[in-house]
Formats: C-alpha cells, sequence, structure tokens
C-alpha cells in the first residue's frame, strides 16, 4: 500500500511540472513513483538532471545491469520491475542476463566487471578494496568510468530509498522475489 500519493496532473507543483511532463512524453504514460516524487521540485529535479546527465555514462546494458544489481542489494521491488522491464525491452538483454544483474554479474567480461564493481560500492558502502579497483581498471574502465559507475550507484540507490519508504503501486510487470532468482 503507498504509504503517499502520486499526485494527479492538476496536483503537481509548478516546479515539476516539465520534467514531469517531459518523461511522461518519452515514456508514454506517468510512472506512479515519478507522479510520487514530483511532490519535492527540488528533490525531483535535481534526481532528474542527474538521470539525464548519467544517461550519457557507459553503456545502456551496462547502466541498466548496474540498476538491477543495486536494486537489488537495496531491496527496491519497484525499481526491480523497472529495471527488468527496461533491461528487457529498451537494453535488450536477454532474461538470462538480467538475472545475472540482479546477482550482480553480467555475461560480458567487461560489464561484468563494472557490474560487480557497482555492487561491492553498494554493498561496502565505498568501502572497496584495491583489488576491487584493479579488477575494474583492468576490465578497461578509466578512471572517468569509475567515477561514472559510483554516480549511477548513487542515483539507482536514491530512487531505491525513496520507493523502499514510499512503496509506490507498481505499474511495471512483477519480478520474482529476490530469494527465487
Amino acid at each position: 500500500m503507498p504509504r503517499t500519493a502520486a499526485l494527479k496532473p492538476e496536483q503537481v507543483p509548478a516546479e515539476s511540472k516539465p520534467t514531469l511532463d517531459a518523461f511522461t512524453k518519452n515514456i508514454g504514460f506517468t510512472p506512479n513513483m515519478m507522479a510520487a516524487f514530483a511532490q519535492s521540485p527540488i528533490a525531483f529535479n535535481a534526481w532528474a538532471t542527474l538521470l539525464g546527465a548519467l544517461s550519457k555514462a557507459l553503456d545502456v546494458k551496462t547502466r541498466d545491469s548496474i540498476g538491477l544489481a543495486v536494486s537489488e542489494v537495496n531491496g527496491c521491488n519497484y525499481c526491480l520491475t523497472v529495471h527488468s522491464f527496461t533491461a528487457e525491452h529498451m537494453a535488450k538483454l536477454p532474461p538470462d542476463d538480467i538475472i545475472l544483474a540482479r546477482k550482480g554479474y553480467a555475461s560480458d567480461p567487461k560489464r561484468d566487471a563494472a557490474v560487480q564493481f557497482a555492487r561491492k560500492v553498494i554493498e561496502t558502502r565505498g568501502q572497496v578494496s584495491d583489488a576491487d579497483l584493479k579488477a575494474v581498471r583492468d576490465a578497461g574502465y578509466t578512471e572517468a568510468n569509475i567515477i561514472e559507475i559510483i554516480a549511477l550507484v548513487a542515483m539507482y540507490s536514491l530512487t531505491n530509498f525513496f520507493n523502499n519508504v514510499f512503496d509506490p503501486d507498481k505499474d511495471f510487470p512483477a519480478v520474482a522475489p529476490a530469494g527465487s532468482i
């Protein structure tokens, strides 16, 4: 049961409306999470700006795989439904790769290094080892790429925490619980 309201269009603060309208136009509908998040124009617009900037980081399969790994660690069922849907339909990840990503891995060796590193960042709260950094560097990631991975972890954690706190109604197809994958 949602713990905050998903705003109706006429309830959206004027400062959030352009951003929410742009998402609605691009996606084709207004996800409940965004309609709830829009209650704070400051937080919502800051998140949207970060999302837009990070959509240029790495590649879509790696970004979605990181989103799945982070959402699994954070236990965010809403984000797992969203990232599973986008990974399948937009990033064109096969179902087996989606499950691997939720477990913190990838079938592609370079993407695997990024996903494993992202999972280590979230699990250790950034207290990764020298070996963790070496592994992601050895896979071909630059310092800039590593910073982007960390930023993606933070961005996905923000929406995970938001959705775990407010529990908006799911508007994407359900996924299997973590214990069953």
